[in-house]
């Protein structure tokens, strides 16, 4: 009967190890993937719009935008902080691409020798970026993998861009030749922009050399945006405006939001299971040595003592299944950071392949915090030994 009694509880006792380390792996994966995917998303759209944009304060939430002056004064302010990686300015226009066969719409973003392409760079899946000085213009342009496949068109193709005067006059047009083809994942942007000298945005708009729509900037920490779009609004002129990249597309940082709460309901679900599967173990080790918990009371041992030997025994049980968890949760983590052999649907999820991003104060945060948890809810059923009459124990025996 004893042996059978044993091995019963070395089967619970291992179910519960198992259920800690199960709960710890997984809650190591849920904030590392969304960790992962929040900073990949992010990366995205500030690669289009970069943290902080510059521009004319009115109400127009339109592609034709008001333009204002470049100030030099402003421009040195802002590139000279610490916190600022660049600094650009840009004009955009909206126009509507004409093939022999299809038509699409798009914006055509103005760029001047100043621009940062790294980013673009990276995305970049057929032709080459161009280059742009002030003393000519190019007639280059950098175009969506998903434009070009509606347009039917490759590198080296030429494309008429129309555009519509608000004054009422008669389209304009201009043509330019395909110079690369970018694709970053994100069709929603992806689809939006076209690169082009910035010149040509002037001239269709009849804007002076030194008129843009606005400037971007990019910053070396993203924890920084607020506090740096709050200085950078101090010193600008009354008729500029900063916006935050939140600003700009705040649907999409709601919904990224979002995720956090899928990652607070993940680990509030395991901390209840490692919990209740911990808790359970503990009840029947201290059931089935009641006859040892009467003999230790018998003895002169007192509650609290006794209930200090199941609450370190929990601990070293817990502990147990942390190590197992943080092992298999960090190695999964790690070898889909190195291998990304998890892959995804580009089209739904804006990725490839699962992202990876955790560090160690996050590993630290979840060992210690469950860890904490598990070991506090340990103290209900270790209370359960004040309940363990010696006398009845031992006469039972």
């Amino acid at each position: 009967m004893g042996s059978k009694s044993t091995s019963r509880s070395g089967l619970i006792v291992n179910i519960a190890i198992a259920a800690v380390a199960i709960s710890v792996a997984v809650m190591l994966i849920a904030v590392a993937v969304v960790k992962g995917y929040k900073l990949q998303i992010t990366n995205k759209i500030t690669g289009f719009s970069n943290h902080i944009q510059i521009t004319r304060l009115d109400f127009n939430n339109s592609y034709e935008t008001n333009p204002f002056n470049r100030e030099d004064s402003v421009e040195k302010t802002i590139t000279n902080d610490k916190r600022v990686l660049f600094m650009q300015p840009f004009a955009i226009k909206a126009g509507i691409i004409k093939t022999d066969t299809e038509f699409e719409g798009i914006v055509l973003k103005g760029i001047d020798k100043q621009f940062n392409w790294d980013f673009v760079s990276q995305c970049i899946t057929a032709g080459k970026i161009f280059s742009v000085n002030d003393s000519e213009t190019s007639n280059q342009i950098v175009l969506s993998a998903s434009t070009a496949q509606k347009l039917q068109v490759k590198v080296g193709d030429g494309l008429i861009v129309y555009f519509i005067n608000s004054d009422g006059a008669l389209p304009r047009a201009r043509k330019f030749m395909i110079s690369g083809i970018y694709n970053s994942g994100f069709a929603d942007l992806d689809a939006l922009y076209g690169i082009v000298d910035v010149k040509h945005i002037q001239k269709l708009n009849g804007w002076k050399h030194n008129q843009i729509s606005g400037y971007e900037i990019k910053l070396a920490n993203y924890a920084d945006l607020d506090f740096a779009a709050a200085d950078f609004y101090n010193i600008i002129p009354m008729h500029l405006q900063v916006k935050t990249i939140v600003d700009v597309y705040p649907q999409l940082f709601d919904w990224l939001g979002l995720l956090d709460i899928n990652v607070i309901v993940i680990i509030i679900l395991m901390v209840v299971v490692a919990c209740i599967n911990m808790s359970t173990a503990i009840l029947i080790l201290i059931v089935e040595r009641s006859n040892m918990i009467g003999m230790l009371k018998s003895m002169g041992a007192t509650n609290k003592q006794i209930q200090r030997i199941f609450v370190v025994m929990a601990a070293r049980l817990i502990g147990f299944g942390l190590t197992i968890g943080n092992m298999v949760g960090l190695t999964i983590a790690i070898t889909q950071y190195l291998w990304g052999w998890i892959k995804l649907n580009q089209e739904a999820y804006f990725l490839s392949e699962v992202p990876i991003f955790i560090t160690p104060l996050d590993v630290l945060w979840i060992n210690t915090g469950a860890f904490v948890l598990c070991l506090f809810i340990m103290l209900l059923p270790a209370r359960f030994v004040s309940r363990i009459s010696p006398i009845k124990t031992i006469r039972f025996q």
